[in-house]
């Protein structure tokens, strides 16, 4: 049983959105005794020169204002922090990650607290967290060479040192409907709690 689970959905639809009931159903499966809800339906900022300056700025030589301004990207990182296990709904848009789900990523990566560069190169500092990603589509089959989320998706994860990664794929639902649903739920009953 997972201690503490954040539940990422990056759907654009509130409702009928097969990611946020798959990952709905994955949470309910690992019991955990604590879920962190995020969902970025409403739009996060995207990166500009105030959050760049702010973000490179040494931590103890920033204005109230650059304290300011990375105060949502703190409080993203200090949610994967604290969690044991990730859950993250992501549906393939245009055969790449929603926009939402791009910003997310652009305000938890970051140098010196998610990750580090190394004489041996980068190295992921938040380890030994589980993901569960929950992928769906109407077309693209995952894993395939028209999936550009999946990849991008298990690279920035491991990235920042979020290596084991499970998939449940509800992928190409307007082509096989029913097998892609079964397949999705054979997938989360086969996830230890």
């Amino acid at each position: 049983m997972a201690q503490t689970v954040l539940h990422i959905d990056s759907s654009a639809r509130l409702s009928g959105s097969t990611s946020r009931d798959l990952t709905a159903q994955v949470v309910e499966r690992l019991g955990a005794k604590q879920v962190i809800r995020r969902d970025l339906a409403t739009p996060l900022p995207m990166l500009d020169e105030a959050w760049i300056g702010a973000n490179f700025t040494p931590a103890d030589q920033r204005t109230d204002d650059q304290k300011a301004t990375l105060a949502l990207s703190d409080t993203l990182v200090a949610e994967l922090q604290a969690a044991d296990t990730i859950v993250l709904g992501a549906p393939i848009y245009n055969f790449t990650v929603p926009t939402n789900l791009k910003a997310w990523i652009d305000l938890v990566a970051r140098a010196g607290v998610t990750f580090r560069y190394t004489e041996a190169g980068p190295e992921g500092l938040l380890t030994g967290k589980r993901v569960v990603l929950v992928i769906a589509s109407g077309g693209t089959e995952a894993g395939s060479d028209i999936d550009f989320a999946c990849r991008y998706l298990r690279h920035m994860l491991g990235f920042i040192g979020l290596t084991e990664v499970e998939l449940v794929a509800a992928d190409q639902q307007m082509v096989d409907a029913e097998g892609s649903a079964k397949k999705a739920q054979d997938a989360i009953a086969a996830l230890a709690a």
